[in-house]
């Protein structure tokens, strides 16, 4: 599969490391440009391009940049991307480094917020990840203690499509609902950080509460 990710940070480094390993065709981008990229394309084989590029004719983009950057990616950055092109929202929301944003202070959840931004839906995952497990934890279909992960979105074959993929890399997942409800994977949430199974995510997923807390308010 042609898979664009568009930041190379942790999260995004990490992926494209796993994906490419899997056989897929990956383009990564970042903010400082391709030549900045050369150490991880020597690495992984991805090719390294400019951020408007990072979609084209991808079946899967992958925005894993902070939220206050988001706004400013290139305009139409995804209308090349494949048709039917399913957008990963990796992001977080933290007052303190992407400042105050209004409409997620007054309650919209960070992934429509970002879908807004982007004018394409997108599906929530790999937020309350820690990028070394995408290297260090993934296990083969029906292991003991395989890690899950939540997935948010409202497109049904979209969220699928993130599912399979997650599975692939060796994780289970749970299907948190749509992205109204993906204030339950926020940051300071019960399932934000934790490795637990599909039992242990499910029953974090049920436990969260919409109260933001001093911790993700700081």
């Amino acid at each position: 599969m042609k898979i664009g990710i568009i930041g190379a940070g942790n999260i995004g480094g990490n992926l494209t490391r796993r994906l490419t390993a899997l056989g897929h065709d990956v383009s990564v981008a970042n903010s400082r440009g391709p030549h900045t990229l050369t150490a991880l394309v020597e690495e992984t084989g991805a090719t390294a391009v400019t951020a408007a590029e990072a979609a084209r004719g991808a079946g899967v983009v992958v925005v894993t940049v902070p939220l206050k950057a988001v706004p400013d990616l290139p305009s139409g950055i995804l209308e090349e991307a494949a048709e039917g092109a399913v957008v990963i929202d990796t992001g977080n929301y933290y007052p303190q480094r992407d400042g105050r944003i209004g409409a997620i202070e007054d309650g919209l959840t960070e992934s429509r917020w970002t879908e807004q931004q982007l004018g394409h839906p997108v599906v929530k995952a790999f937020n309350g990840t820690y990028a070394q497990d995408i290297l260090d934890k993934g296990l083969a279909q029906g292991a003991p203690g395989r890690q899950a992960l939540p997935v948010a979105g409202d497109d049904p074959a979209a969220k699928q499509a993130v599912r399979a993929l997650i599975d692939e890399l060796g994780f289970d997942t749970v299907d948190a609902g749509g992205l109204d409800d993906s204030w339950r994977q926020q940051p300071g949430t019960p399932v934000y950080g934790n490795r637990g199974d599909a039992e242990t995510i499910e029953k974090a997923l049920a436990d969260a509460s919409p109260e933001r807390t001093a911790e993700w308010r700081a």
